[in-house]
């Protein structure tokens, strides 16, 4: 185990280098759904322990198989009461699902019950289901957003929510307990498509995005969201953060098998609860740069399709495979964060907590020290 005077040394240096996510799937409905927020949260409280930085949880509705975390505020605001420094993130509300007086209220209140450890992200959601569930029109969702986040962040900077919007008709009202108006600097956006990650870099935000596919293919995306920051704002971007899934085992047969077979689990869960399979992105406004990926997961078969998004996959491996792609990503795409999750595709809690201990024996130590010297070349660079 790490030690802790290690993690106090780290987070006087460190913002959010090293990320866990949780992903609350219970495929299958496997376990009781008791047992199953228990390991969740278990697992989310654990990541202090193992010295991440931060802690992350999203927000999906209807569909336990893929995710089942309704409300990540209400989640986080256990872990807060469970921890003391640990930064903890919301990845993400999903703006056009929520009330934005509502959000407004639920982050001040969590981030004064946390001591000021929160970190807000933002998406504007992907899956057809969800929004059919919410009896919202998906076509809808790129203007709902926009709308909703210049409400929610002037609301969190001045402590007043009002909007007369053609989405949100809001009356002016007082937020209570008052936000902390540096709340707002803490903001990451999902970004999983250009517009999205343009837009990220618009809003002066930190990007957030899964890895999908190899480094190179992911660069365009990045440099869209670089370049636009820098150009809106002035200054380099920020550190993006890349989502992988892990698998570390110290045996490299083994983490190849076990790597595929959770994630792969997952990935399935993936193509059903977002139709990824299907037609309808070409047709939904806001969404048109899923079609070509969606058809090629047609083109392909589900079974290349996973294989082809478990292969780059960064922390699944040995100990000294996963530092290896991480290397090559630097190379390929420069300085960026990580964000790691380690229980998903029904695997078993035991199988989840033997990894992600290794992982922060063996990885994140190297991980750091990766992440300061690109830190340090960038200083000189700049001095």
């Amino acid at each position: 185990m790490v030690a802790w005077n290690t993690s106090r040394e780290w987070r006087t240096q460190v913002t959010v280098d090293i990320s866990y996510s949780a992903t609350w799937g219970n495929l299958g409905l496997h376990l009781p759904a008791r047992v199953f927020v228990e390991q969740e949260l278990k697992m989310l409280v654990m990541a202090e322990e193992l010295c991440f930085d931060a802690a992350w949880s999203p927000e999906h509705h209807f569909d336990a198989n893929y995710a089942a975390c309704p409300d990540n505020a209400l989640a986080l605001s256990y872990v807060a009461a469970k921890t003391s420094v640990i930064k903890l993130g919301l990845g993400a509300v999903i703006l056009p699902w929520n009330d934005p007086v509502r959000v407004v209220e639920k982050l001040s209140m969590l981030d004064h019950a946390s001591g000021g450890r929160l970190l807000i992200g933002f998406g504007r959601g992907l899956a057809k289901m969800e929004y059919a569930g919410f009896g919202l029109d998906m076509n809808d969702s790129r203007d709902q957003f926009n709308e909703s986040i210049e409400m929610v962040l002037r609301g969190i900077r001045t402590g007043i929510v009002e909007g007369d919007g053609p989405h949100y008709r809001q009356a002016r009202v007082e937020i209570h307990p008052a936000p902390d108006p540096a709340l707002a600097d803490r903001l990451y956006c999902v970004g999983m498509s250009p517009d999205s990650a343009v837009r990220a870099g618009e809003l002066g935000a930190t990007l957030l995005t899964f890895v999908t596919s190899p480094d190179e293919q992911m660069k365009p995306l990045i440099d869209a969201y670089r370049d636009t920051y820098l150009a809106r704002h002035g200054r380099t971007a920020p550190p993006e953060i890349l989502v992988d899934f892990a698998l570390v085992h110290e045996d490299r047969n083994e983490a190849e098998r076990l790597g595929r077979k959770y994630a792969g689990r997952y990935y399935e869960s993936v193509v059903s609860h977002y139709n990824f399979d299907g037609t309808h992105f070409g047709t939904t406004r806001g969404y048109e740069a899923y079609a070509d990926g969606a058809k090629a997961i047609r083109d392909a078969g589900l079974e290349a399709a996973t294989d082809a998004y478990v292969a780059p996959q960064a922390a699944i491996g040995t100990p000294e495979q996963v530092l290896a792609k991480f290397r090559r990503r630097y190379e390929v795409l420069g300085r960026t964060n990580v964000m790691a999750t380690f229980l998903y595709g029904a695997m078993p809690y035991e199988v989840a907590e033997q990894s992600i201990r290794l992982f922060a024996d063996a990885v994140m130590p190297e991980l750091r020290k990766m992440a300061a010297q690109s830190d340090e070349s960038m200083a000189d660079q700049l001095a």
